[in-house]
């Protein structure tokens, strides 16, 4: 059966749809079958031309149920469902049918704030830094501040998502015929984190010259808690 990974938490403007949209281009850019899966009524739905994979319009209740329901009848696919912001009740709904969930904020202290409370709300959610700051100084800031006011969660804080502008490609109606390979590498990232965490065995591409990247898995260290048989939702 699929995986259902739900992309949610109570503040608006941490990135859940980039996230959303850069997890399912990385997933098919690591040769895995995807479905990015709408519920946000204030956005229309994306073509799921010239993407690596699936989108789907669930944007009422009736829609969203058949689309999951769908998708549990699929093997080896993984749906992702983009669940908008300040929506408490539904993110409580989504939780119920999800594997995993994921919590992006950003480095902001209300961030920080709200995503902690999302954490102990949700006992099967990781949090996810979105947007990370590139500066060497900012990146150390927003660190040092995660590490501070985020220690007891931080085996269910994944590696951050840096800031691209080129991530809105990702968020237009119709995608370029060609994403920019610093895209391609940071949605590639944070696909594997995920996979890792889901247990799912994955092969990497061959990736041509120009598009060589740092291959970096999580240590042992710092592998977020993994789920026990007995502990994983039962479908």
């Amino acid at each position: 059966m699929a995986e259902i990974i739900c992309v949610i938490g109570n503040k608006g403007g941490t990135g859940k749809t980039t996230l959303s949209h850069m997890l399912c281009q990385g997933l098919g850019l690591l040769g895995q079958r995807a479905a990015c899966v709408l519920t946000d009524t204030s956005r229309e739905p994306l073509q799921p031309a010239g993407r690596r994979y699936i989108t789907a319009d669930a944007r009422t209740r009736d829609a969203l149920t058949k689309v999951v329901d769908k998708l549990r009848t699929l093997d080896d696919w993984i749906g992702i469902i983009d669940g908008g912001g300040n929506r408490t009740e539904m993110d409580r709904k989504l939780y119920a049918l999800s594997d995993i969930v994921l919590l992006p904020f950003r480095e902001s202290h209300e961030d920080i704030r709200t995503v902690i409370r999302d954490l102990e709300m949700f006992p099967r959610a990781y949090a996810v830094p979105s947007q990370w700051p590139g500066n060497p100084w900012q990146r150390d800031a927003a660190d040092r501040t995660v590490a501070q006011l985020m220690g007891a969660h931080r085996h269910r804080i994944l590696r951050p998502v840096g800031a691209l502008s080129s991530s809105k490609l990702l968020l237009q109606r119709q995608v370029p015929e060609q994403l920019p390979t610093p895209l391609a590498n940071a949605c590639r990232a944070i696909a594997r984190q995920v996979l890792e965490v889901l247990e799912v065995d994955f092969a990497e591409p061959v990736i041509d010259a120009d598009e060589v990247e740092e291959i970096e898995r999580l240590s042992p260290a710092e592998m977020p808690m993994r789920f026990a048989s007995t502990a994983r939702r039962p479908h």
